[in-house]
């Protein structure tokens, strides 16, 4: 799995020129450079709001992989999974639609899902407009 998604927004004229201004003046190597410094600087003024978060509502941070003898291991017990990640959740190759939607109660990612898209389409996960 890639570690890292394309991100694209746009700034205005004058926020740009000044971060083109810090890159030749050498703090930073590049626009791209800058960019993830200033999220990484956010990230970390939000980072105990989003571990309360997280362990309050019992996510997963980071990435979640799953497979089928899990799931059938939860649809035996009669206990489905509430599935709630923060970051990556990868369903494996060897989880079937109909798998999945039996031990499965729930999904909520903020991040991406992975999964064959017979598996994606059965929780209608739909892609994200840019």
């Amino acid at each position: 799995m890639p570690d890292t998604e394309k991100v694209s927004f746009n700034l205005s004229v004058v926020d740009l020129g000044q971060v083109d201004l810090l890159v030749e003046l050498g703090f930073y190597s590049s626009r791209t450079d800058f960019l993830v410094a200033a999220v990484r600087n956010q990230l970390q003024s939000h980072s105990t709001t989003v571990r309360q978060t997280v362990e309050r509502q019992s996510m997963v941070l980071g990435a979640a992989v799953i497979g089928r003898e899990e799931l059938e291991r939860r649809v035996e017990t009669g206990r489905p999974l509430d599935i709630r990640v923060v970051g990556v959740l990868k369903l494996e190759d060897d989880v079937t639609p109909e798998l999945a939607r039996a031990a499965i109660h729930a999904v909520s990612v903020f991040g991406k899902f992975r999964a064959r898209p017979e598996v994606l389409a059965a929780f209608e996960v739909q892609k994200p407009t840019k």
